[in-house]
């Protein structure tokens, strides 16, 4: 039996960089799409890799044309909160017009099944510190807006013509390459964990503390960090799922335990053995002061667990990411 094909659109960003080397350990062979705005193609250790853009329909008629496609797995989206605030034509024309486009060439050329990127930005300002999937959705900027409204859009393209999907609704994506082969090469950073580690190697690098009163033990947010590769085995465990006939779902993907900024910070400092320059600052806007994901239906439906919670190995390989 030949191995089953993945096409990995945003296969060059770091997220999509891990998956599709995963993949490739898990026997299945990839296509990498990605238009390289924001990935580098020194992230794609496996695969074949086609420059392209969602935007293009003839680029998808022509991948689905030439490879045989048995899945497609989304990570082109951007991601940056503020600029989505800034934006919202942007986000809305990459993270829905284009995974729409990519869509509709799935049905042109009847690709069954489909797993996408989602976010825990869908759910807006929780109402308890601690997120099950039956959370209220109710997105509070421009870019978990976008995230929601391809979720919408699944449902809507199953009863109309079958596709099975899973979204894999993150929280904080941390970590590295465990075997440091794959270097993180992004360009701009929005999560903790690499704005602490960048500090350290910029010149006159420093991080900003939003908030040092809110009703934590030590006074900063609290919130979830999930490693690369723990994701990763999720996406896999979920095509797998599919392809063996389970119904479509969703499903919450974190730790299931928080860690606070300053936790965070004093952890990196342990790991690199260098001091980092802080400035602490007021509080931000919709910044809840816990947030943190029950990841409890993983365990059970896809037998999922991380097998790198601890928030040191998390910033360990992050580091070495980054050397």
């Amino acid at each position: 039996m030949r191995s089953k094909t993945v096409l990995v659109v945003g296969g060059a960003g770091f997220i999509g960089s891990h998956v599709n080397k995963m993949l490739h350990q898990a026997g299945y062979q990839t296509v990498v799409l990605d238009n390289m705005n924001t990935g580098t193609q020194a992230a794609v250790t496996r695969g074949s890799f086609i420059k392209g853009d969602l935007a293009d329909s003839a680029c998808l008629d022509f991948i689905f044309s030439s490879y045989i496609i048995d899945a497609v797995m989304h990570f082109a989206a951007l991601i940056d909160v503020g600029e989505s605030v800034r934006e919202p034509a942007l986000y809305y024309r990459n993270n829905v017009a284009n995974t729409l486009n990519l869509l509709e060439a799935m049905h042109r050329h009847h690709i069954p099944i489909f797993i996408f990127s989602s976010s825990a930005a869908i759910f807006g300002t929780p109402q308890a510190p601690i997120i099950t999937e039956e959370h209220p959705c109710h997105p509070i900027n421009p870019y978990g807006e976008t995230k929601w409204v391809v979720e919408k859009m699944l449902r809507d393209f199953e009863l109309a013509y079958g596709l099975k999907s899973t979204c894999l609704r993150y929280f904080n994506a941390a970590g590295g390459d465990p075997e440091g082969e794959i270097k993180n090469f992004k360009k701009k950073e929005t999560n903790l964990i690499p704005l602490v580690l960048r500090s350290l190697i910029t010149p006159q690098g420093c991080v900003s503390i939003y908030g040092t009163d809110y009703p934590t033990p030590d006074g900063t947010c609290i919130r979830d960090y999930i490693h690369v590769c723990d994701l990763g085995e999720a996406h896999i465990l979920a095509m797998q799922q599919l392809f063996e006939g389970a119904p479509s779902d969703f499903y919450n993907l974190g730790n299931g335990q928080g860690f606070s900024v300053r936790q965070v910070i004093q952890k990196a400092e342990q790991v690199t053995g260098l001091k980092v320059q802080v400035i602490e600052a007021d509080r931000r806007p919709g910044d809840p002061p816990i947030l943190v994901a029950d990841a409890q239906k993983a365990a059970h439906q896809l037998g999922w667990r991380p097998h790198y919670p601890e928030l040191e190995t998390m910033i360990k390989h992050a580091w070495q990411a980054l050397n």
